[in-house]
């Protein structure tokens, strides 16, 4: 039965790790999760995230959020230029490099 049950928390703890329970990450699960890969040098560190995003749409970073998406981990931006249009940009957390863009709507 302890077996049974060290099993079943080995699936539980992987479930989270994998694409099915990245959702149920907590926000602060997530920053430490991007902290020690950044660490470890598996990601770019947010600061050199952030020069890529301010490179490609220069303003005010209002958001950042760290997701595991399509097998890679992603930094969404979310930038207001000075016209005041928020603009979402997706950046691939290892190399930088700028995946999407797209202004958001009203």
């Amino acid at each position: 039965m302890k077996k049974t049950w060290q099993w079943l928390a080995c699936g539980a703890a992987l479930a989270v790790v994998t694409g099915s329970g990245w959702a149920a990450l907590a926000a602060d699960d997530k920053a430490a999760l991007a902290a020690r890969l950044a660490k470890n040098g598996d990601i770019l560190p947010l600061e050199q995230i952030l020069q890529h995003a301010q490179a490609k749409q220069p303003g005010k970073v209002i958001e950042t959020e760290f997701e595991h998406d399509r097998g890679r981990y992603v930094y969404e931006v979310e930038v207001l230029d000075d016209k005041g249009v928020v603009w979402k940009l997706k950046l691939d957390a290892k190399t930088g490099t700028l995946i999407r863009a797209q202004q958001e709507d009203d």
